[in-house]
């Protein structure tokens, strides 16, 4: 029974490596092609390690297009994008998951059934919207979606669920406004889910493509999701270059998943499990 056993937990740990090995292939793919020159990129056979590494495509994204400005005009949206989405959609959870009001149930369903429409279904509309308000071009047109959120919504709702009434009530007892409850009883209990809806929300933005390309026509303005758009060319496209500035584009991503890794996976179950 214990060697069966032990024959079992190496086969899932075996297993558990060659997965990780396949899923590293295309990462490592990009780092060796960023350090690859360009003549280099279509040799056969393919050098998976470069014979001659060079710097000189990351050298070379910085000169293609004004990077550190990029990377400023993303992380400012970004930033901005997940702190409104978590003020909002905690706000609108708080209320539908604590605070009774006639048709809370149902406003809810109808709320969380706009997730099953297509994005692509509410561009054209929100496009609108935004001309008419004269926001096209500014960086209030990218953000403004950001407080319509169902799907953060739907999370926090149900890990407030799981909050006992009776910290709420003690609160509201001893003076409490509705607010304070909010801010200092109900969200300090839902840090793990905030966490983690910070982390994807966060990725989302930074990665958003569509929107930020449609709405901020001024190149001083551009996301770098749009700059590093332009690596590609109309014939030929610099692969070593595309790769660098991919993977500097990743560096944030990765730094903020290390810091708040411990917080993803219990965030997950609780918001998506409990109810």
């Amino acid at each position: 029974m214990i060697h069966k056993r032990r024959i079992s937990t190496a086969a899932y740990y075996l297993i558990g490596i060659l997965i990780a090995i396949l899923a590293m292939i295309p990462f490592f793919w990009m780092i060796s092609t960023s350090l690859k020159a360009r003549g280099a990129l279509m040799s056969i056979p393919i050098e998976w390690i470069p014979k001659e590494p060079t710097l000189g495509a990351y050298v070379k994204v910085f000169s293609k297009f004004p990077f550190f400005r990029t990377i400023g005009n993303s992380l400012f949206i970004s930033i901005t994008y997940t702190i409104i989405t978590l003020i909002s959609a905690s706000m609108a959870a708080f209320a539908f998951a604590k605070i009774k009001f006639p048709k809370a149930d149902l406003l809810l369903k109808i709320f969380l059934a706009t997730m099953m429409i297509p994005t692509q279904v509410t561009i054209i509309p929100l496009f609108v919207v935004m001309n008419k308000m004269a926001l096209i071009n500014t960086y209030a047109s990218v953000l403004l979606p950001s407080i319509f959120r169902p799907f953060a919504i739907f999370l926090l709702v149900q890990q407030m669920r799981t909050i006992p009434n009776d910290y709420l009530d003690a609160a509201s007892i001893d003076g409490a406004s509705t607010f304070t409850v909010y801010a200092r009883i109900a969200l300090p209990l839902c840090a793990p889910t905030l966490a983690t809806l910070s982390i994807t929300t966060f990725m989302e933005s930074w990665n958003d493509y569509l929107w930020p390309l449609l709405m901020l026509t001024d190149k001083a303005k551009m996301t770098l999701p749009i700059a590093l758009s332009t690596l590609n060319g109309q014939y030929a496209t610099e692969y070593n270059v595309l790769m660098a500035g991919s993977l500097i584009s990743m560096v944030p991503i990765i730094l903020i998943y290390i810091f708040a890794q411990k917080y993803f996976q219990n965030g997950m179950m609780a918001g998506g499990i409990k109810g």
